[in-house]
């Protein structure tokens, strides 16, 4: 493929891949996309858990094996190395798409908001969390992330480097605070249905089991200097290993 080919490509696949991050949000909310999590006529209760919790397995699936370091050594022996994180994107999309498009919703009401201010509060974590999620992958590189970094440099003929390890922002809080933002998309809400509540729970199973291998890969990566930044900085949650520890501390001298 040219590099102005490829250059396109990787075009069509950030746009893709942005099309489908943002229906996502639109899709979990209920708002702005023409299907969303709780729309459509409710099926058989068996056969619409297991179509839903295929399609997010499947996601899962997809999305971890194609991560991997052994993966992508295997893969860009079939695709450029510049081309390998764009086609990981737009297989994620696509995988994405299938889920929106075959969701089967469950209706049934878990919590619902009745306080406008209870209502409000839950939009406004809601956004907090999306907002948290794009402002991280431009600390790191938005558009290595995405693959667009990837295919310039093939244009200019320069060569691919991994990015280096650096602390920035909301990465000197919590170790992943894409994932972070993720989590509190997943579950802010006014109106949590039995639907919502399955796609909380098994896509936070997955980013909870994900994290860790992405963790290994990272230590394999950048080495001792991963290490010290896993010791000092909480992985999701921010500030509390440190309370815990300072709790501990405190309890250890009034023990004396």
């Amino acid at each position: 493929m040219g590099r102005f080919l490829a250059l396109c490509f990787g075009i069509v696949c950030y746009v893709l891949a942005m099309g489908a991050l943002l229906y996502l949000f639109g899709f979990l909310g209920g708002f702005l996309v023409p299907k969303s999590i709780d729309s459509g006529a409710p099926g058989p209760l068996g056969e619409t858990l297991v179509i839903d919790v295929t399609l997010l397995i499947s996601f899962g699936v997809v999305h971890s094996v194609m991560a991997r370091p052994r993966f992508k050594m295997w893969w860009t022996r079939l695709v450029p190395r510049s081309l390998e994180r764009s086609t990981f994107v737009l297989v994620a999309s696509a995988s994405l798409i299938l889920l929106y498009w075959q969701w089967r919703p469950l209706d049934q009401i878990v919590w619902c908001a009745g306080a406008r201010w209870a209502v409000v509060a839950w939009w406004t974590i809601y956004a907090l969390g999306i907002a948290i999620l794009f402002a991280a992958t431009f600390v790191i590189d938005h558009f290595d992330l995405f693959g667009l970094r990837q295919v310039w440099l093939n244009l200019l003929r320069r060569s691919q480097t991994e990015p280096g390890f650096r602390v920035a922002l909301f990465y000197g809080h919590v170790r992943h605070p894409i994932y972070l933002g993720f989590l509190v998309a997943f579950w802010a809400t006014p109106r949590m249905t039995l639907g919502h509540l399955l796609f909380a729970i098994t896509w936070s199973a997955y980013i909870l089991i994900a994290v860790r291998y992405e963790e290994r890969d990272l230590v394999s990566l950048y080495g001792s200097d991963y290490l010290r930044y896993r010791r000092s900085v909480p992985m999701l949650i921010p500030g509390i290993p440190r309370l815990l520890s300072s709790l501990a501390r405190r309890r250890a001298s009034d023990s004396k």
